[in-house]
């Protein structure tokens, strides 16, 4: 037998922990999970947020089309008419996504508003 004075026999009974049966503890529970689940949303939208996507995706591969232009021979050079392609398109990308990245950084993604409807059920009809 518990000697926990949270979980008394009702929640022993139910099989859910954290559920005692008392009149308000339900309503706590209910809000805990919900702020939870928002801390979650806001997390999972910044971390999705597009503009890091985009911005990273064109970092990467600044670098790597960067570095294809510094270790450029005369004759690729030569191929794009005396223009090094590589190097400009690499640096021009690098800019973009360092653009993308600031813009992120400056202007966070704001966290979605919490519904304040009630949550008794579906509405009269």
């Amino acid at each position: 037998m518990s000697t926990n004075p949270e979980r008394s026999g009702s929640s022993e009974r139910s099989g859910h922990p954290g559920h005692s049966g008392r009149p308000g503890d339900s309503e706590h529970g209910v809000h805990r999970e919900v702020t939870e689940l928002q801390g979650k949303s806001a997390t999972a939208a910044r971390l999705f947020d597009i503009r890091r996507i985009i911005g990273g995706l064109f970092v990467v591969y600044g670098v790597i089309v960067t570095i294809a232009g510094i270790t450029a021979s005369d004759a690729d050079i030569d191929k794009a008419e005396g223009v090094n392609i590589n190097l400009w398109t690499g640096l021009s990308m690098l800019a973009l996504g360092l653009f993308f990245l600031v813009w992120l950084w400056l202007r966070p993604v704001a966290p979605p508003v919490p519904d304040e409807s009630p949550a008794e059920g579906p509405p009269a009809v």
